[in-house]
């Protein structure tokens, strides 16, 4: 299953259901909203700063990482966001495709920007030098 990180921001209506049902109550609606859509959550935090909730959490795919989110973000006692967790694994298999990227506002032929395989880098030749 693909681990995502869920960062939510409660609004005034969520803060008064938090103040009601305490960390645990929403503890077990967030085990339950990720149950019926296929997954698990692996750990829940609150914080200080511009997200009041950080939440790691196993779901089946990203359609259902999309239902959680629409569901969470129409009720509207909070915004919640989603981001795709990948392990460093993907990231090697990611690095290791071949690919040809031409960067915005650059009329550079393909084959003078290319992805390379080692670092990631955009390979550009530099000028002779002067």
């Amino acid at each position: 299953m693909a681990k995502y990180l869920i960062e939510a921001s409660y609004r005034a209506e969520g803060i008064a259901g938090l103040l009601k049902e305490g960390g645990t109550g929403r503890r077990t609606a967030v085990d339950e909203l990720f149950s019926s859509l296929g997954g698990k959550v692996e750990s829940m935090h609150y914080a200080f700063g511009d997200e009041d909730v950080f939440i790691i959490g196993e779901l089946p795919d990203n359609s259902a990482a999309a239902a959680l989110s629409m569901k969470v973000n129409a009720a509207g006692a909070a915004a919640c966001k989603v981001v795709v967790l990948m392990t460093t694994q993907e990231i090697d298999s990611a690095i290791k495709k071949s690919s040809r990227y031409r960067p915005p506002g650059h009329d550079l032929p393909p084959e003078e920007v290319n992805w390379e395989g080692e670092g990631g880098h955009l390979r550009q030749e530099s000028p002779p030098p002067v």
